[in-house]
This record gives structure tokens, sequence and C-alpha cells, in this order.
């Protein structure tokens, strides 16, 4: 297990809010008041139309952006008051995975996949670590593959690999199926689900797809940045009804 890898806990928004501007005086909501708390192992799944301010909420969480009022507090730790050597120290218990796979192209799979902990010394082999991530994501073999020799599929599976490469507390995917087809997009979500359940990581997804959102326990559903449905999707109901409902909020 990576060096710092930390017990996940709740994580809570508090009055987040942010704002972008567009032209010089008006200012457009990203995020508006948002308030919730995701239990430790959560798989959430947050969905709305493009520009509700779902990758917004998302940046925020991972500590890439600061929200301009309100709290962000992880496993106990105030987020949103982390500066310097702390704030890099968080930023390394959260793992990233992006809709456009943000590979490096002169970069084998394996390199790729080890990138984050170039700079870092580790009580483990690197290499060692990125293969055994690849073989665990179906891409056994394919170590020195370049993504431009690699299907859409495949790159996401080794964007989710390098994701995991420090054993994250807390994993942040931004439409992570939405550059692939139906077949692709499940066994994604698939993946990301089972990484879940092994270890108890959080997991947070921004999407837009109803099918993807209905395979996680609970949707939370935004709209000009502030949340309009928030729903425990753990019921017990069959997947296909599941996704009727979650259809039917929109």
């Amino acid at each position: 297990m990576p060096d710092n890898a930390t017990t996940s806990g709740p994580i809570e928004l508090r009055g987040i809010s942010k704002h972008y501007g567009i032209g010089k005086d008006q200012q457009v909501p990203a995020a508006d008041d948002v308030s919730f708390t995701i239990a430790p192992g959560g798989l959430v799944a947050l969905t709305g139309a493009s520009g509700s301010g779902k990758s917004t909420l998302l940046h925020l969480i991972g500590a890439i952006e600061r929200p301009d009022s309100g709290t962000i507090v992880s496993s106990g730790a105030e987020v949103t008051a982390l500066r310097g050597a702390a704030l890099a120290a968080y930023r390394r218990t959260v793992g990233f995975v992006f809709q456009r796979y943000n590979l490096l192209p002169a970069l084998t799979a394996l390199d790729n996949v080890i990138a984050p902990l170039l700079p870092y010394r580790t009580s483990f082999s690197k290499r060692d670590r990125g293969r055994e991530l690849l073989a665990a994501v179906g891409l056994a073999g394919r170590e020195q593959s370049l993504p431009s020799r690699m299907s859409g599929g495949e790159q996401q599976r080794v964007a989710i690999a390098r994701a995991l490469i420090n054993t994250p507390s807390l994993l942040l995917a931004d439409e992570p199926t939405g550059n692939l087809d139906s077949q692709n997009a499940g066994e994604i979500l698939e993946l990301l689900a089972r990484f879940r359940e092994q270890s108890q990581m959080t997991t947070i997804v921004a999407t837009h797809d109803p099918q993807i959102a209905a395979r996680c326990d609970r949707l939370i559903r935004l709209r000009d940045g502030a949340v309009t449905d928030d729903i425990d999707l753990a019921d017990g109901y069959p997947v296909d009804e599941t996704i009727r409902r979650v259809g039917q909020l929109g």
C-alpha cells in the first residue's frame, strides 16, 4: 500500500458557492450554496445538464479549485483551509479520472500509470505496482503500448489505473464514460464499482447518463449550480426500474 494511504472518512460540503465571471459584470453560479454529506465508501452520482456544476464540484472537492464561500471537510480535515504541503498531501489522497483520459502520448501505458509517483519516494516498486494495476483493469501484457495504439476503452482503463496508483481514499470521476460506447461504458463503471467495494474507497462520478447514475448508490442532481434532488438508489430496485426512475427526474 502506498505510503500516503489514509482511512476514508465522510465528505461534508457546507454552503459551498463558486461563481465564474462572464464579461465585465455578469457572474454565473457553478455552485450555489451546496450542502451535503457523503458517507465513507459511498458510490455517488452527480448528474445534471452540461453547465449544471458537476465538474466544478469535483474540482472543489479535489482541491483543484477553491470555493468563493463555504467549507469542505474530508475525513475530518478542512480541505478549504489547507495550504502548501498539507494541501499537496491531501491531493495525493485523491484519484481523478477524466472524460478525455489525459494520458501523455509519448509515454507507454505503464509509464502513464506510474507518472504521479515519480516525484516521490515509495516503500514499494512503482513499476511493479503499475503492472499490478494494469492487470487489475484487464490490460496485462499491454504495459509498453502507447496511447495511440489503444482503443478509447483501453485508454480509460489506463487512466483508472493511474488514478489508483496512490491508493486514494477518494476517487473523483468526471464523465469517465462520456467518450465510450455503451458496452465499454458499462465495463468502466463495473471496474470503478469493483475497486470501490474492494477498498471501501469513496467514489463520486459526474455523469449525464441515467444508465450510469442508476448503478450508483445515491444520486445528487444539480441545476444551475444548486442541488435539486438527492436520492438514495440503494433500495433493491432492479436496474431497469432504477434507470426509468432516474430518467424521469430530468
